[in-house]
């Protein structure tokens, strides 16, 4: 399964995508905000599988997130999750890759992450 990097800042859904996730079998460093992503990006040189990642967030925001996430560790793969997808959708960055907007059903995660991580 992946290692995956996860940043929310709504401590309700990060806990609860989080449970989800490694119930899946996956290993899951979840973080509250962009900055502290960031940092672990950089603490983990290139460990992480996939970055996982809400767009609207305070402080960093997922897409500037995204950018230091391809730099520090080439070929990651990223996910954005959204609740503002007419947003994330207008941002070239985020056409990119996989946006899911939420509100998004566990099951439908657990069947992106793993199709995203198998591809």
């Amino acid at each position: 399964m992946a290692t995956i990097l996860y940043a929310e800042d709504d401590d309700a859904m990060r806990q609860f995508f989080e449970k989800a996730l490694e119930k899946a079998g996956h290993h899951v460093i979840a973080c509250s905000d962009g900055d502290r992503a960031l940092r672990a990006l950089k603490f983990a040189d290139g460990a992480f599988d996939l970055l996982l990642t809400d767009i609207m967030m305070p402080g960093m925001d997922g897409i500037e997130l995204a950018k230091h996430a391809e730099t520090l560790s080439p070929g990651i793969k990223i996910m954005f999750i959204t609740g503002f997808a007419a947003v994330a959708m207008s941002d070239a960055k985020a056409a990119e890759q996989t946006v899911l907007s939420k509100p998004i059903h566990l099951r439908q995660l657990v069947n992106e992450v793993e199709r995203l991580v198998a591809a």
